[in-house]
């Protein structure tokens, strides 16, 4: 293994330590090389901590002086809520930068006084950061839907009862992904019906604070964002000024409807349980819809997870 792909695939290791902890700040993780040996490593733990490249030359074994840094994503050159990095890494006697990939941001990409080579891994480090890159490039959060349905594609009976169409193993996963994303999002119909926690991430109800029922779960901290925007399109502007990367949609019918119609989803989870509920009024995706299947949205880069009977299907579009 060319020894350069080595000690990137290490910064990827590190920087997944920090996922869901350092939003809006991409996950870094980062190694200084000395004599073809890791003298240093370290990550970004948290967001408003020190950056990776910072925490790798304060854990050293040795003097950095003359080293190599590999990090997964170009180092910053401006000030936020810490100092740039280029300047700890240049006054520390680094040689050399190797990176997966350019950072998306302008305040950062391609601004810097030392050398740096990149393109190595860059695929993978897109990957992890695919919010980061995708906030930077598009001009906004990058959108996660997430559902569970029959194998005839209801998410819930004709009168609602959706508990539980998948096995516990599957909503435990479920559950899980939460922690992933910035935040949280569902429609007023989803708190109303089912009084959903959301997990710790930010929630942000689509709806007015009046309707909700002030014992709600949703309410139980101020971690909480309720907002009742014309449509898609401005949802997605606000949550851009206010910093949000990413968002895990979860529903129901109707508003994972009206981002597939905006065209916006970037990622899809879709749980399915071998049972079937039938009826024309049981509950199902809304929205528009597509008038052609050539026209309708196709998953890409497929990958599959069981629990049990139950099988998770996660895709881009």
């Amino acid at each position: 293994m060319d020894e350069n792909i080595k000690f990137l695939k290490e910064t990827l290791k590190l920087a997944k330590k920090g996922l869901g902890k350092v939003n809006p700040n991409p996950m870094v993780g980062a190694v200084i090389v000395k004599n073809n040996k890791i003298i240093g490593k370290g990550y970004h733990k948290k967001f408003g901590y020190p950056h990776a490249e910072i925490e790798a030359l304060k854990n050293c074994r040795q003097n950095p002086k003359g080293a190599t840094l590999y990090v997964n994503l170009e180092p910053c050159t401006h000030f936020g809520k810490t100092p740039p990095c280029t300047d700890t890494i240049i006054k520390a006697g680094i040689k050399k930068v190797v990176c997966c990939t350019l950072d998306p941001n302008p305040k950062v990409h391609g601004k810097r006084d030392i050398e740096i080579s990149v393109g190595l891994l860059e695929k993978e480090a897109r990957k992890l950061n695919e919010a980061f890159f995708t906030f930077h490039e598009k001009k906004r959060p990058f959108i996660a839907i997430k559902f569970a349905a029959s194998l005839d594609g209801k998410l819930a009976t004709y009168t609602g009862d959706s508990k539980w169409i998948t096995n516990e193993k599957a909503r435990q996963f479920a559950r899980s992904l939460r922690g992933q994303y910035q935040a949280v999002l569902v429609g007023i119909n989803t708190v109303l019906k089912d009084n959903p926690h959301l997990g710790n991430s930010l929630r942000i109800i689509l709806g007015l604070k009046s309707q909700i029922p002030k014992n709600s779960q949703v309410l139980g901290d101020k971690n909480i964002l309720i907002i009742n925007p014309k449509n898609i399109k401005d949802l997605l502007e606000i949550l851009r000024k206010k910093e949000i990367i990413s968002v895990l949609v979860e529903g129901g019918g109707k508003t994972l409807g009206s981002f597939i119609d905006a065209k916006v989803v970037d990622k899809v989870y879709a749980f399915h349980a071998p049972i079937i509920i039938g009826g024309e009024k049981a509950i199902s995706i809304a929205g528009s819809g597509t008038p052609t299947i050539q026209e309708a949205l196709y998953l890409k880069n497929i990958t599959y997870k069981k629990f049990g009977d139950n099988i998770l299907t996660i895709g881009y579009t």
